[in-house]
């Protein structure tokens, strides 16, 4: 079986997030911490299924979600590392993996629509 950078670096950077997750718990931060881990493993989840889409059209459609939520995740981690949950060298590593997996499926969105 081939390897697939997305499906690696976005299920890499879900378990990140889980760590991260399990930090600001500590921490007693419930409400935004758990918008992160869910948009943030969402992004791994709909890759996933995109794989496994039924046809171009259905492919298309999960990997616009996980493009979706890497930006809703962005978002997250910038907010929490602005209220002082997570610590500037930890988001920005967040931040940069998050950046680098919107590269990576937006790359992979305009080859799919061209090729559709």
């Amino acid at each position: 079986m081939r390897d697939n950078p997305i499906k690696d670096k976005s299920y890499s950077f879900a378990l990140k997030a889980i760590i991260a997750y399990k930090n600001l718990q500590q921490k007693k931060e419930f409400i935004l911490s758990k918008q992160f881990l869910r948009s943030a493993t969402s992004i791994g989840a709909n890759i996933e299924e995109g794989i496994q889409a039924q046809s171009k059209k259905d492919f298309i459609h999960k990997l616009s979600i996980s493009q979706k939520e890497s930006f809703e995740t962005h978002y997250w981690i910038r907010l929490l590392r602005d209220a002082n949950y997570l610590g500037k060298q930890e988001a920005t590593e967040l931040l940069k993996d998050c950046e680098e997996i919107q590269k990576i499926i937006t790359a992979i969105l305009k080859t799919a629509k061209k090729n559709n």
